[in-house]
């Protein structure tokens, strides 16, 4: 299944990415993004919406929430949203059928 996941800014000025589905006028499967100040510099940080009450990527944000939508969400942080989601991380090798655990291609890896 394809998502159209989008990054915006929600009013209350959270930056959050998320699935969104313009017709139920809803952005499922929240996630807020956090800037983390580290000692190699700044990280950024995908947590659940309602983290830490929260520890799971659930529930809706109606768009009528949302003060901007970026014109652009980078693949990477889609990519890890997504794995972060479905707990199923996506691998620039490939699926390994030989056993060896060398993967050559693209594919997914299972965690």
């Amino acid at each position: 299944m394809d998502y159209d996941i989008r990054l915006v800014k929600l009013v209350s000025g959270d930056m959050i990415v998320g699935k969104f589905d313009e017709a139920a006028g809803k952005i499922a499967d929240p996630a807020t993004i956090q800037a983390l100040p580290t000692q190699q510099g700044t990280q950024m940080v995908l947590l659940p919406f309602g983290y830490p009450f929260d520890q799971e990527m659930h529930g809706e944000i109606s768009t009528a929430h949302v003060l901007f939508q970026y014109q652009n969400c980078p693949e990477e942080l889609k990519t890890k949203y997504l794995e972060a989601v479905t707990n199923i991380a996506m691998s620039s090798g490939g699926l390994d059928l030989s056993g060896s655990g060398m993967g050559s291609g693209g594919g997914l890896k299972l965690v």
